[in-house]
């Protein structure tokens, strides 16, 4: 594809996004904007992308834009860019917690405006995204968008009103699973493992037990039960779970990130 694809901002997710989609895209089509020069620099030397300082310069060119900035910073973005930006141009918005009408007031103008939240396994092409549009982007523009977001996991369209409901259950919940993963190492180590083969373990548990529900299309109390023996080791430890409320420890902090989440926008 021959898009050019700018990046404002070149953090973490910024980063995998380009990296994921360089085997489709010219790496001279991609940009990656941001303050820092070393960040800029280290970026340069992984991807051979091309990388500035100047997000009006940048944006001028863009086919596709991402903004990728924090919450509190991207107005002053926005304000910055908005002038420069093609009527045609798709902008992509990864920005926690921000709605499209109150990007689009920010843009002074009509715009076309994808709304995205990914999750940091994109770094490792495992992201789970969802999107929705603004009015003014085609289907044909949307599956364009949709078509990137694949490369760096799965993508799925969701309505607008389902965002914060997605920051929690997927936005933010690689971090409690790595707490699982790293809590299920420590009782691991307690029993004996080795540290990095404890975290092997369990890690890739989580892995293969994601990939069951993906794959086998079963449903996740189904496939727990087929682990479960009568009388046997796995049921005892389930038991355990339950008892000491696993299932309302996970729904409460889904709860909570979620309220939190609506309290952003």
């Amino acid at each position: 594809m021959d898009e050019n694809i700018v990046f404002i901002g070149a953090g973490n997710m910024a980063a995998a996004i380009a990296e994921g989609i360089l085997p489709k895209f010219k790496a001279e089509n991609i940009t990656l904007t941001d303050i820092s020069k070393d960040r800029l620099n280290y970026i340069k030397e992984k991807l051979s992308v091309k990388t500035s300082t100047d997000n009006k310069k940048a944006a001028i060119s863009a086919d596709i834009l991402f903004l990728a900035v924090k919450p509190n910073v991207y107005k002053n973005i926005i304000s910055e860019i908005k002038d420069c930006v093609k009527k045609e141009c798709i902008i992509v918005s990864i920005i926690a917690g921000q709605s499209i009408e109150k990007i689009e007031k920010l843009f002074e103008k009509e715009v076309k405006i994808v709304r995205v939240m990914p999750n940091t396994p994109a770094l490792v092409g495992e992201g789970m995204s969802a999107a929705c549009a603004n009015k003014f982007v085609s289907d044909y523009e949307f599956d364009k968008i949709m078509y990137i977001l694949n490369l760096i996991g799965k993508a799925e369209k969701v309505p607008e009103y389902l965002m914060d409901i997605v920051t929690a259950v997927s936005g933010s919940s690689p971090a409690y699973v790595f707490m699982f993963i790293e809590a299920m190492a420590d009782a691991a180590v307690e029993g004996g493992m080795p540290r990095n083969q404890a975290y092997k373990f369990a890690a890739q548990s989580v892995l293969g037990a994601a990939k069951m529900v993906l794959e086998t299309g079963l449903h996740p109390a189904v496939l727990k039960d087929n682990v479960c023996s009568p009388a046997g080791t796995t049921i005892e430890a389930v038991a355990e779970l339950e008892k000491l409320g696993m299932r309302n420890a996970v729904i409460s902090a889904i709860r909570v990130c979620r309220k939190k989440s609506e309290s952003l926008t």
